[in-house]
């Protein structure tokens, strides 16, 4: 019988937590950029959506990076939804602050982030609840929309990026009700299970 093989060591600068750690210092460079010769600057806009493009991405692969090459840390599991909530946030406020994405936008996106993430830790002990597939359109519109009033775009391009944040709009609010759903359903379930003998 062979001895058991020593659980292997998770480093906790790997890049997956490297990528994470990006977009967070990423945060505060695109805000900077958004905001360079008072928002109005074409140059400037399209180097904030190009920041902001980079950093999404970053999203899209640390996560799959982690889970893929066994990277997958405490850290990065508080860092993750941290970073994108950061990155998302500054990106909605700074919009807002310039007056050019209505206020109830950024309050409604922002409540129903800081509410997902709640009812995370609401039901943590009875289970997680994982990203729905509704969950990652929703936040492939957002970023797209987000990316669209970033842009300096003429005119004419107007609707087509009021569409696109109105589609986000509607997926924020019924991936939000879902979650909601999820979690009362997971809650009493963790809690039946607990009162069995």
């Amino acid at each position: 019988m062979s001895p058991q093989q020593p659980a292997t060591r998770v480093p906790l600068w790997n890049l997956a937590n490297l990528l994470t750690m990006s977009r967070m210092v990423l945060a505060p460079v695109f805000v900077l950029a958004l905001f360079a010769e008072g928002g109005t600057d074409p140059a400037w806009r399209v180097t904030a959506a190009v920041i902001f493009c980079v950093a999404s991405l970053t999203d899209r692969f640390d996560g799959d990076l982690a889970r893929r090459r066994g990277l997958v840390t405490n850290f990065g599991k508080i860092a993750d939804p941290i970073a994108d909530k950061a990155l998302m946030g500054t990106a909605l406020v700074g919009l807002s602050l310039l007056g050019e994405l209505a206020w109830w936008i950024t309050v409604l996106i922002g409540v129903r982030e800081l509410g997902v993430t709640a009812l995370r830790f609401w039901v943590l002990r009875y289970g997680v609840i994982p990203a729905s597939r509704g969950g990652k359109v929703k936040a492939l519109a957002q970023v797209v929309a987000i990316g669209l009033y970033v842009l300096p775009l003429p005119l004419a391009a107007y609707p087509v990026r009021w569409s696109v944040m109105g589609i986000a709009v509607v997926l924020t609010v019924v991936t939000g009700v879902d979650y909601v759903v999820r979690a009362l359903r997971l809650r009493a379930t963790g809690r039946r299970a607990v009162a069995l003998p």
